[in-house]
């Protein structure tokens, strides 16, 4: 299982195209279809740059980002599970942070809870972190996780839920391990093993009041099948179905990643990468106007900030 969540978040960092061909040979073989997609999904965002209150946190621009990738240097990706609706840009239903250091051979890896209580950047109130994407998309909410965190996020990658149920049921669905049976959404869950279809697979994904662990089990839950759908799309080897991967992931994929910084990252950073590490962030439940917040206190944001500068410690990765 270890391996399968390291080349899970390889996927996921590395460019969420490029998993569909499954081994380098399939890669190439369709070179022309990947770029195509990668081309398709690549969408750039208002250039800002984060200044951390942190002065030992260097501001990176973006094309100084593109640089160090090309010698190694630590990244950070922002993941978004957007959950869109008809005439609705809809919210972040996922927030999941990757801190990629090569040197060290390692990734930190961890979600912000959907409910979390922060000031929204560009909009003047303070609200749950997923409505930042409601209320001014991509760049909204990339600004706003970076504020909660003190830290800049170099990429995003931003996954439509509904496209990605589509492309659980073209790998033939996914296995989780259910911990607890549950009832929800007309759906009963039971324990241990079960084999799960797009839909099914999002509704489990979903699911939280249930959940003696609240948030934190839905956030274990989200990760378990991102994962199960990168160690699946891994093994692929039809030509016909990864086509049809390529497919939904153009329409249901966007990125600010360049189809050239995807290749490096195949290239250069997938095999030096072993070590996964998870963390939870902390808090407390707290109703305000009769809407529940989870508050995160200033010590465990401080806390996760540490841990991301740790990760991300230029000293030992600087060439």
């Amino acid at each position: 299982m270890r391996r399968g969540w390291r080349r899970a978040l390889i996927g996921i960092g590395a460019g969420l195209i490029i998993i569909a061909a499954g081994t380098a040979g399939y890669v190439w073989h369709l070179y022309g279809s990947v770029k195509e997609t990668a081309d398709q999904i690549y969408e750039p965002i208002q250039p800002t740059v984060y200044v951390s209150k942190d002065p030992e946190v260097t501001p990176k621009p973006q094309q100084a980002v593109q640089a160090l990738i090309e010698k190694r240097h630590p990244f950070t990706v922002l993941v978004m599970g957007v959950d869109e609706r008809e005439n609705d840009k809809g919210r972040s239903d996922t927030l999941i942070v990757l801190a990629v250091n090569p040197e060290k051979k390692s990734i930190l890896m961890f979600n912000i809870p959907r409910d979390t209580r922060t000031e929204i950047i560009g909009h003047g109130t303070t609200d749950k972190i997923n409505h930042a994407y409601a209320f001014g998309g991509v760049t909204m909410a990339k600004n706003t996780v970076e504020h909660f965190l003190d830290y800049p996020m170099d990429y995003y990658i931003r996954i439509n839920m509904e496209g990605f149920a589509r492309l659980i049921d073209i790998l033939g669905g996914v296995e989780v391990d259910n911990p607890f049976s549950f009832f929800y959404e007309d759906h009963q869950f039971d324990k241990g093993m079960l084999k799960l279809n797009g839909e099914l697979a999002l509704k489990y994904s979903r699911m939280r009041y249930e959940d003696p662990r609240g948030d934190l089990g839905r956030n274990f839950r989200q990760r378990e099948i991102l994962m199960e759908v990168m160690k699946s799309s891994l093994q692929f080897s039809n030509i016909t179905q990864i086509q049809k991967i390529l497919k939904e992931l153009g329409s249901s994929v966007k990125t600010n990643i360049k189809f050239d910084e995807m290749k490096t990252f195949m290239s250069d950073y997938r095999e030096d990468l072993g070590s996964i590490e998870t963390v939870e962030i902390s808090g407390s439940g707290s109703t305000i106007n009769q809407v529940w917040y989870l508050m995160v206190n200033k010590e465990e944001r401080e806390r996760i900030h540490e841990l991301l500068k740790e990760q991300m410690d230029i000293d030992q990765t600087a060439s």
